[in-house]
């Protein structure tokens, strides 16, 4: 049995996003008047994982292109929604300075940040949590990272859909009991249903139940799609037509569902100090923008642990 401590991989956008309408401006706020509610909400929810956790690494992954061009390429309505009329990703105005503050602590504590030209942080997270060595515990609340979990590995995902105080620690068979297929299935299930916050439309007429019966009976799309060649397969006439008519979709959303295992990434010091590496800079940095009681906090949840 592995008595290692986990690597904690952060996806940091869900939780900052989170942070940030999770908590009103007025409650969070710089001595000049100017929103620190994600930054507060987003340290927090770090401390009170690295309390509860008690990883020895812990990384948090970024955004670096929150759309890339090859998944759109790939399914033009990927995210369409969420595109700014002017270009970019909608987010809201007093988001944007915070995210900058909220690297700016992370690197005088020293935990780092990283992200890949061309990638999201979904990918930065698979290409870490394949290529660490186990146990590695995934930080979300964007479900696409399920299939992430692999037992053999000793990779689970904390989801955290109801915030981090109620994460949902799912192995492969909570995975199963919660949705009905594999972890090794779920981006296949999660096509076919399809996601309107990601712009996957999935297969018109078919819900989670059939979507994972599919993947169940027939292993995954590869099969799924191999069987309708068969007119032995058993398909019910009117499901086989919806996958027919659907074909040129199931072809391509495997490759925008799932997550990229081979980012070029900088070699890591995923280590957790014991204390702030620029311990100054970061006591500057919690006086001015009025956050020495989350930064306080996280510094003892990572001496603490």
């Amino acid at each position: 049995m592995n008595d290692r401590r986990p690597l904690l991989l952060i996806d940091s956008p869900s939780l900052y996003f989170r942070a940030y309408f999770g908590i009103p401006e007025s409650a969070a706020k710089a001595d000049d008047g100017t929103p620190v509610n994600a930054v507060r909400g987003f340290l927090d929810m770090l401390a009170t994982l690295i309390r509860t956790r008690r990883p020895d690494r812990v990384v948090c992954a970024l955004d670096h292109d929150w759309r890339p061009a090859w998944r759109v390429a790939l399914l033009p309505t990927y995210k369409e929604h969420r595109v700014a009329p002017a270009g970019g990703e909608v987010v809201p105005d007093t988001l944007v300075p915070q995210v900058p503050l909220i690297l700016d602590i992370l690197s005088a504590v020293g935990i780092p940040a990283v992200g890949a030209d061309g990638y999201e942080a979904d990918d930065v997270l698979g290409t870490l949590a394949t290529g660490q060595p186990a146990p590695v515990e995934v930080v979300s609340g964007d479900r696409d990272l399920i299939q992430l979990v692999d037992d053999t590995r000793g990779v689970r995902v904390l989801y955290c859909g109801r915030g981090v105080a109620k994460l949902e620690d799912l192995d492969d068979a909570a995975v199963r009991a919660k949705y009905g297929v594999p972890a090794a299935g779920y981006a296949d299930f999660a096509a076919l249903r399809g996601d309107p916050s990601d712009g996957l439309p999935g297969v018109p007429g078919v819900g989670e139940k059939t979507a994972a019966r599919l993947v169940e009976r027939y292993g995954g799309l590869d099969g799924i799609l191999a069987a309708l060649d068969d007119p032995a397969s058993g398909f019910a006439p009117g499901l086989r037509a919806k996958l027919v008519a659907a074909r040129d979709y199931l072809a391509v959303a495997p490759k925008v569902v799932r997550v990229a295992l081979d980012v070029p990434l900088p070699k890591l010091v995923t280590d957790l100090p014991r204390g702030p590496v620029d311990p100054d800079r970061l006591l500057a940095t919690a006086q001015r923008w009025n956050l020495a009681g989350p930064c306080r906090r996280l510094v003892d949840a990572i001496a603490e642990r």
